[in-house]
């Protein structure tokens, strides 16, 4: 299977992305990452979130306090899905991405209460980090108003 760049994706990409798998915490690239982009579906590119909603819960993966096209709910997206998933002895709500049906995370309830409260909890085998300066070339320059004063 490939991205939506046409390159072939990595193992764990496929594992986590197809087969509804989770990458090592501490061990994966984005989960310590600290510039400004927008972090988009790896497979289909679809945007998904920002680092304006990115924070540090100590997991070990990206975590997010809501989607980048949330409007006045953090779980309102209409380029994600949730779903209930009991499996490991734990209920959890997966994150999927809508149109790609790829698995992303799960959502808990433990995040930041000033940003809603919402924790998304994002395996970097699912998404692709763009940085700020390189969204206009990338195909994403309507999103750079995420990063101007009121964006």
């Amino acid at each position: 299977m490939k991205n939506f760049k046409g390159e072939k994706l990595t193992d764990i990409q496929k594992i986590v992305t197809q087969n509804d798998g989770t990458e090592p915490p501490f061990q994966n690239p984005y989960w310590n990452e600290k510039r400004e982009g927008v972090y988009v579906d790896i497979i289909d590119g679809t945007p998904l979130f920002t680092s304006k909603d990115k924070f540090d819960s100590g997991c070990g993966w990206p975590s997010f306090s809501k989607p980048i096209d949330a409007k006045n709910n953090p779980q309102d997206s209409e380029n994600l899905e949730f779903k209930n998933d009991d499996k490991f002895g734990m209920s959890r709500v997966e994150v999927r991405s809508k149109k790609a049906d790829s698995h992303l995370g799960h959502v808990f309830e433990d995040g930041p209460k000033e940003s809603g409260g919402l924790r998304y909890c994002i395996n970097s085998a699912s998404i692709k980090f763009i940085p700020k300066e390189d969204l206009e070339k990338e195909g994403y320059g309507e999103l750079l108003r995420f990063f101007v004063e009121n964006g």
